[in-house]
């Protein structure tokens, strides 16, 4: 006797559902996570930025792309792995009523410092000293050396840095919203000279310079046009630059 056939199609559906299922879940779990943990590494490890304007030159480029350490200064309420080291360069909010949200600038003082202007120099005492030494700024281009003046409007060349705070400039003294100039103007009542510390995002870790594709890119009719000079415009120094400072001559002081 030959078996009827036996249809066992609903059977099969049914049971793929469940596996389906079980499929969709894990993907959106795989999901939260990944999602997490780039999160966490954005806010407390490390986040790339993208270099606008000349306030850093010539040891930092206009639209150079670069890693920013965060971890160094991370604060996780209950525990604190950093702070702010004189000589740093790092990003900061300066809340600027410009539109731009972050800049980068050099640390040169550090809460209980005193800098003093004078000449186009910078003469500095650390709390634990009894004078001031002249900074030797050799990372400054032969353009900015012994070229650090103060704004018109800014009358007393003496700044005591307040505990928690800091005093940050650019490396191109001659092009630079800094604390000097209160990040904008003395004169608006905005912010002061002073850097808090919970506006510190975090210290330059690598320079991964400027590859150049297009020369325009639109989305709407989704037209772009190849660059004649396609290549690296700024070459990566990872490493290799002046993203942090010791100056020594403090180390000497009495």
């Amino acid at each position: 006797m030959i078996p009827e056939p036996t249809d066992n199609t609903e059977a099969v559906k049914t049971d793929s559902e469940p596996f389906r299922l079980q499929e969709v879940t894990s993907f959106f779990r795989d999901l939260a996570i990944i999602l997490l943990v780039v999160m966490f590494v954005r806010t407390y490890l490390a986040s790339p930025f993208r270099i606008s304007g000349n306030s850093m030159e010539e040891n930092y480029h206009d639209k150079e792309f670069i890693l920013v350490d965060k971890f160094s200064y991370a604060d996780f309420g209950i525990a604190r792995v950093g702070d702010p080291k004189r000589g740093d360069v790092v990003i900061l909010r300066p809340h600027a009523a410009n539109g731009k949200e972050f800049y980068i600038k050099r640390i040169v003082g550090v809460p209980g410092d005193t800098l003093e202007f004078k000449d186009g120099e910078i003469w500095l005492k650390t709390k634990e000293a009894s004078e001031a030494v002249k900074l030797n700024e050799t990372y400054l281009s032969s353009f900015n050396k012994g070229r650090t003046f103060l704004p018109n409007d800014v009358r007393n060349p003496k700044f005591e840095v307040p505990e928690g705070e800091y005093f940050s400039m650019g490396d191109n003294r001659n092009n630079s919203s800094d604390s000097r100039s209160c990040f904008r103007s003395c004169t608006s009542g905005e912010i002061g000279h002073y850097l808090k510390r919970s506006d510190i995002v975090g210290k330059v870790f690598l320079d991964l310079g400027y590859f150049k594709i297009f020369d325009s890119f639109e989305i709407i009719p989704f037209q772009f046009q190849i660059s004649k000079n396609v290549g690296w415009q700024i070459k990566p120094r990872l490493f290799d630059t002046p993203r942090t400072w010791n100056y020594e001559e403090l180390n000497t002081a009495k």
